[in-house]
């Protein structure tokens, strides 16, 4: 059953990859304001979770027990499909420092309903997936911790830049969709 779920596992993670490399737009000439510094910040942070929750793996052949297993499956597809969404939905918009283009628009259909950064909630639900099927749980615990403060450095300087340019539409966006963890209030 554990190598059934790690190649679930292997499988989602390159599902989620996919329209980041394929699908989304690169290397876009248009003006913009960007400020790279506390992304790549908050990036190496959460770059440092993934690299905690991968190197501190279970032994392969130690059992994970099946509640586990089960929820570590069925949690890594719902952020594949929400990183699909995302991309499709952000479109020309798709940048990987945060900046605004001169003609940027506020996205706030499909998954930016739910959430007002989904990629950023995709990658949290693709760790946890991870944690659950690959990761010992107490190094879990701090890949999570130091991903969520990687994360919080990300949106608030994407917030404060789209505070900046949509100030009263983005007031209410953010009263009304909570920020990467769906559902919470």
């Amino acid at each position: 059953m554990r190598t059934i779920a790690l190649a679930e596992l292997l499988l989602c993670w390159i599902a989620w990859w996919y329209p980041f490399l394929f699908r989304a737009p690169h290397y876009q000439k248009r003006p913009s304001i960007t400020v790279p510094w506390p992304t790549r910040a908050g990036l190496l942070l959460e770059v440092c979770a993934f690299a905690v929750a991968f190197y501190f793996h279970l032994p392969v052949w130690q059992p994970i027990g099946a509640l586990r297993t089960v929820l570590g499956m069925a949690i890594a597809i719902p952020p594949v499909l929400m990183a699909w969404g995302a991309v499709e939905h952000l479109g020309k918009q798709f940048r990987f420092h945060a900046g605004l283009y001169e003609d940027h628009e506020l996205v706030r259909t499909g998954p930016y309903a739910i959430v007002r950064h989904p990629i950023y909630s995709s990658l949290l639900g693709m760790l946890v997936a991870t944690c659950l099927l690959l990761t010992r749980l107490s190094w879990a615990v701090l890949a999570l911790g130091v991903f969520v403060a990687g994360t919080e450095i990300r949106v608030w300087s994407e917030e404060k830049l789209l505070a900046s340019r949509f100030p009263e539409e983005f007031a209410a966006y953010r009263r009304q969709v909570q920020a990467y963890l769906p559902f919470v209030r």
